[in-house]
């Protein structure tokens, strides 16, 4: 099965390389790329009886076509090592800091074009030629020579070779297109493509119509120029007469290139042309030297790659899921793909209708987003890329757990058997949640198979777990300390405020916002639950179908004897009054939370935002006050600088609350 499956991505990465490299034709994304090679080289890791000679990750790219000449390159044209995150980027400094003490290191914008080698001899421009296979490329001459930007002759006489990167400017494109348009062409994909058609025309005139740029970023023999470091070699380029990209930076430790990187993934819009990364390359040639190269990267340079924000990926399954209130959702089974940062493998269908309206299949590729840059959500089917094999999607008609008839109410089947094993099951697992009583240690396979063994029944069972201490250390996976620490934290449970209980009851339409309000206004229990409608609607926030929910919970005669068996237990049933220390900078301000904060959890600066005076929420509009954005903030941050609202870094709001 496994050697099937590295044949089947030798054969997909092999047409790749031949569509993108050769035919300059792209049929699958760059994502869809890096996913497949990433997936075949973990495999021949794991496997290296079962590598092929054949395979692609013992090449750098794909073949020649025969109407161009041929070139052999007098140094290999290397690609780089691909990485997705910082903890990859981290890994690649501690490599090279094995080896080289306290290293330098270059970054630069990687260009989204065609890699361009020129050969210069006494000063004139004899030759230019593509990366091709990194061995042999094509000589597009008469092509290049086109190109305003690059230099026919050098201001010094000598012998070098530059590489670099051909590609267009967005504007141009936008230009182009217009004019294709009103011709009847078909329209310019993208920029890449636009700009490898261009300099891989036969006919010299299409490539000087194009108005081409060209970013030079490489000496191979620099040292022959007494040249030792990239930095200096790039202003050596300059000097000659090349272009040289603005935005190089050379940086003293891999927290500036983490920085630099930061800087460009919010500002890569304001550019005219396409970047999909960053280059990041050490500084000194010898230091280079020592690094040296594998078969097919260089060790001392990797590219960044940033994170996709849209994926296509392959549906292989639809499964149903049953959660705390019985719902029954239908869930996409994907070949697992990179977005964002994360491995996505699931994702959510919402009901029958979404798939229906969607014209989802079983077997299609799906485009995958993250809605809120949080939850992975198949966006579109790319329909194009069906071939006949596809399933239709057909809506169960029982409960996949109990198999009771499913009940639809507006968009929605429900399971409305509740002694269901599913759905016990997923309240408890709500009920231990950190958001609700936030019992560490009992995650969602120890719940189940705690449920399972007959231990857990109901959440008075987590009380109760304590007489089957001695029966619990004996199983499998678990021990002494283990047991004893989730027992301790079921007790420590017992003192979490009344807004933690009420949210880990699972009232209808009550999240753990509405469940703060309710406690923060009735400071108990009892006046919740002897509450009125009138009295539940003049709240603030609590509209009509929150309302009726909570008395309609209250009001079920085992609800209240769930009350009562918590009471006596010993549960927690008040909400103790935090005190407002008013500070101007939070007092009567609606704040909004974006992006991963490094040294403080959300739910801590939610806290302290309250505290303080204010209020979170977690949309930004044109009542938000104060945007606080960590690593990776998405939409959210981009909404808040359109209208102009305040923002801080974490480092601003840790400064603000004197927290360091």
């Amino acid at each position: 099965m496994i050697e099937k499956r590295m044949e089947e991505l030798i054969k997909i990465i092999n047409q790749a390389n031949i569509d993108y490299n050769t035919y300059d034709n792209p049929t699958i994304t760059d994502q869809e790329y890096d996913n497949y090679l990433r997936e075949l080289q973990k495999l021949e890791e794991a496997h290296p009886e079962l590598v092929k000679p054949y395979s692609p990750t013992n090449k750098i790219g794909g073949k020649v076509i025969d109407e161009f000449n041929k070139v052999v390159h007098d140094i290999p044209m290397l690609s780089l090592s691909d990485v997705f995150n910082e903890d990859e980027i981290i890994e690649f400094d501690e490599r090279v800091r094995k080896v080289i003490k306290n290293p330098k290191y270059v970054c630069e914008l990687k260009i989204d074009g065609l890699a361009v080698s020129l050969k210069y001899e006494n000063g004139k421009l004899v030759r230019a030629a593509t990366r091709g296979d990194g061995v042999i490329g094509e000589d597009i001459t008469h092509n290049v020579v086109t190109i305003k930007t690059i230099p026919l002759t050098l201001s010094e006489a000598i012998d070098i070779e530059i590489r670099g990167e051909v590609y267009m400017r967005k504007s141009v494109l936008k230009m182009l297109n217009e004019r294709r348009k009103e011709e009847g062409k078909e329209l310019l994909a993208n920029v890449r493509n636009a700009a490898a058609g261009s300099v891989r025309q036969l006919d010299s005139k299409v490539a000087a119509n194009r108005n081409l740029d060209a970013f030079l970023y490489h000496m191979p023999q620099a040292k022959d120029h007494n040249i030792y470091d990239q930095y200096d070699a790039l202003n050596y380029m300059k000097k000659l007469g090349f272009i040289v990209n603005p935005n190089i930076q050379r940086v003293s430790n891999i927290h500036e290139v983490l920085d630099y990187i930061e800087y460009w993934t919010q500002h890569r819009e304001s550019l005219d042309y396409e970047i999909d990364g960053i280059v990041i390359k050490v500084d000194n040639f010898n230091d280079q030297e020592k690094l040296g190269n594998t078969i097919k990267y260089p060790k001392w340079a990797i590219a960044y790659k940033f994170p996709a924000q849209k994926v296509l990926t392959k549906l292989k399954d639809i499964i149903f899921t049953v959660g705390r209130t019985g719902q029954v959702t239908p869930n996409a089974i994907l070949e697992p793909v990179l977005l964002m940062g994360s491995t996505i493998s699931k994702a959510t269908l919402h009901n029958e209708d979404y798939v229906l309206q969607k014209d989802i299949k079983k077997g299609d590729t799906v485009a995958i987003i993250k809605a809120g840059d949080v939850i992975p959500r198949v966006e579109e089917v790319i329909k194009e890329r069906r071939n006949g094999t596809e399933e239709e999607f057909h809506m169960i008609k029982n409960c996949p757990i109990c198999h009771s008839p499913l009940v639809k109410k507006d968009a929605a089947y429900y399971c409305v058997n509740d002694n269901c094993d599913k759905i016990q099951i997923e309240r408890m697992i709500h009920y231990v949640s950190r958001d609700a009583l936030n019992i560490e240690g009992l995650g969602d396979n120890i719940i189940e198979d705690f449920y399972n063994l007959g231990y857990l029944k109901n959440y008075i069972d987590l009380y109760h777990l304590k007489k089957y201490a001695p029966e619990l250390m004996e199983l499998e996976g678990f021990g002494k300390k283990s047991i004893e620490k989730i027992l301790d934290n079921i007790e420590d449970s017992k003192k979490e405020p009344l807004e933690k209980l009420l949210f880990a009851l699972g009232i209808r339409y009550v999240g753990k916002k509405t469940a703060k309000i309710l406690a923060n206004h009735f400071k108990n229990i009892d006046n919740l639950m002897t509450a009125n409608y009138e009295e539940l609607r003049n709240i603030k926030d609590i509209g009509d179908v929150i309302a009726k929910s909570v008395i309609e919970y209250f009001s079920n005669d085992d609800n209240k004897k769930l009350i009562e068996q918590l009471k006596k237990l010993n549960i927690n049933m008040i909400q103790e009054e935090k005190k407002i220390i008013q500070k101007e900078e939070f007092l009567n301000k609606t704040f909004v939370l974006t992006g991963s904060l490094r040294n403080i959890t959300r739910n801590e600066a939610s806290e302290i935002i309250n505290r303080y005076g204010g209020t979170t929420t977690s949309s930004v509009s044109k009542k938000t006050d104060v945007v606080v954005v960590g690593e990776n903030p998405g939409s959210k941050y981009d909404k808040a600088k359109d209208l102009n609202i305040e923002i801080w870094s974490e480092e601003d709001f840790l400064n603000k609350i004197e927290v360091r």
